[in-house]
């Protein structure tokens, strides 16, 4: 059984920094490229970032560029996402996901086959 468990969401002011966990279970991890992705109320799914199997290529939203860092560590099955000089704007849930198709490093949501529950990111002004 896959399993996807983010942690170390929480309430931060603007500016201020948070690092998101993602550990996964059940699957061959180094063979699995790992997503971002983040949800705000009333709006739809977005991409954050993307890590490829050996960590050598990382893409990111413009969103967040500059701001927003992926790593990951295959010895401890856990991809992590540094949020530095947060905003209100980044408020929402946040999603790590795991892709096994042959394509390159994709923000495409549908190409990713498992998915986290989430943990929520709230950035006050």
């Amino acid at each position: 059984q896959v399993r996807l468990v983010e942690s170390g969401g929480g309430l931060v002011q603007a500016g201020g920094s948070l690092r998101l966990s993602c550990a996964a279970a059940g699957l061959p991890f180094n063979l699995y490229k790992m997503g971002w992705f983040r949800q705000a109320p009333g709006k739809e799914r977005e991409f954050v970032g993307a890590i490829s199997r050996a960590g050598s290529t990382k893409v990111y939203a413009d969103s967040v560029k500059g701001r927003f860092t992926i790593s990951r560590d295959n010895a401890k099955t856990t991809v992590y996402l540094q949020m530095n000089s947060l905003k209100p704007e980044d408020t929402a849930v946040y999603y790590c996901a795991a892709s096994n198709t042959p394509s390159y490093v994709t923000g495409k949501d549908e190409d990713y086959r498992y998915w986290g529950q989430g943990t929520q990111v709230a950035v006050s002004s």
